[in-house]
């Protein structure tokens, strides 16, 4: 017995001529619902739906770091799909991203940033 599996495609759309606030709005708008991954370059938009394959490679590829990281005692701090921004330029959401070699760096800047919101009334 032979058994075939349909596996959904990663459906992506490209938009040109789109502004940062409009992508600003649009990552507010869809916060709800963040099946959809929006990427920014410099006016150009990639908004993609991820396949159950897209899904299954990133954990797999998520696991592989952890435990590679483990077995080799390097310190890492697993931010998972957080949105990187550079205003007016580019944001990225990637499916799983890692600090490696930075994470006192990161540690300071956030322990500066949580310090500051608290000093602002």
């Amino acid at each position: 017995m032979t058994s075939n599996t349909l596996l959904q495609p990663t459906e992506i759309i490209h938009l040109s001529g789109i502004s940062w606030q409009t992508y600003e709005n649009l990552l507010t708008e869809l916060s709800a619902s963040r099946r959809l991954r929006l990427t920014y370059n410099r006016g150009t938009l990639e908004i993609m739906v991820p396949s159950p394959e897209h899904e299954s490679y990133k954990k797999v590829l998520g696991r592989f770091i952890e435990t590679l990281a483990e077995e080799l005692e390097v310190n890492i701090q697993p931010l998972g799909s957080t949105t990187f921004k550079r205003p007016e330029l580019s944001g990225a959401e990637p499916d799983e991203c890692f600090y490696i070699r930075n994470i006192q760096l990161i540690t300071v800047r956030s322990l500066i940033l949580r310090q500051s919101k608290e000093l602002i009334p």
